[in-house]
């Protein structure tokens, strides 16, 4: 499926930051099928896109460790990325980065939470974002972990017009507006989960998490939780690549 065009409030890209890219593309090929096209943006940097059957799924590029953590980034479609960041300021957020243009592709901007989880956001030109949607290997949930749900709540709902469903608990899952589906899911951090700083990480689909899981860890990945269903929904996996980078997968298990 291939999409050609993101609403407003939804997602539309990820990045990986990571400090060794060829490893990364390893990595990510037999995970996923990703093949690569490599665009050099200078004499130190080189952004890669990541493809399925030649449509655009993710982008990865390497940076120093000492500047950049290996993460993956996720950016959020919004009509004015200069807007976006001037009411998430009013909200409570800070502006990591300006509103900047990416040639004429889009302009962008990088923002923490109240509580200090980054995200990106993208007001698109020539790029609209990822155009592979709902097969193996693209992107297909997004989770944000934060140490007080409650202020991310608050940020959230009034910088895009999320709606919260929180039918599952403590688990809170974010509507993008005017819709019933899901896009995204919220969790507190507790000392269980050892340090960590506030983040969001994204999700892809993979046919089956347990084989998916399985190649990871053979290629040098390490699960940290999982496989596990949401029973009747999902069965998951989180891992981190050998760079230090943090993604999860799943399948669906289809409601009874």
């Amino acid at each position: 499926m291939a999409a050609t065009e993101h609403a407003p409030g939804t997602f539309c890209w990820v990045e990986l930051t990571t400090t060794d890219a060829a490893g990364a593309k390893s990595l990510y090929h037999k995970l996923f099928g990703w093949e690569y096209v490599d665009n050099p943006m200078g004499p130190d940097m080189v952004y890669t896109t990541c493809q399925i059957e030649g449509k655009r799924a993710a982008a990865l590029y390497e940076a120093h460790e000492q500047c950049n953590p290996p993460h993956w980034g996720l950016y959020v479609c919004v009509v004015s990325a200069d807007d976006t960041t001037a009411k998430a300021k009013e909200l409570g957020g800070n502006v990591a980065m300006e509103p900047s243009d990416v040639m004429d592709y889009g302009r962008m901007a990088a923002i923490a939470d109240p509580t200090g989880a980054i995200f990106c956001i993208w007001e698109p030109k020539q790029h609209i974002g990822y155009e592979a949607e709902g097969v193996p290997g693209t992107h297909c949930w997004s989770e944000l972990l934060v140490p007080d749900t409650e202020k991310a709540k608050a940020f959230y709902t009034g910088l895009f017009g999320w709606s919260v469903d929180e039918s599952m608990g403590a688990y809170t899952m974010f509507k993008p507006n005017g819709s019933d589906m899901a896009i995204a899911g919220m969790m507190g951090m507790t000392p269980e989960m050892g340090p960590m700083p506030p983040n969001w990480s994204p999700y892809f689909y993979v046919e089956n998490a347990d084989a998916t899981a399985e190649i990871a860890t053979a290629y040098g990945a390490r699960v940290l939780h999982g496989p596990v269903d949401v029973p009747g929904v999902v069965r998951f996996a989180t891992m981190m690549d050998p760079a230090g980078a943090v993604f999860s997968v799943f399948h669906s298990l289809g409601r009874p």
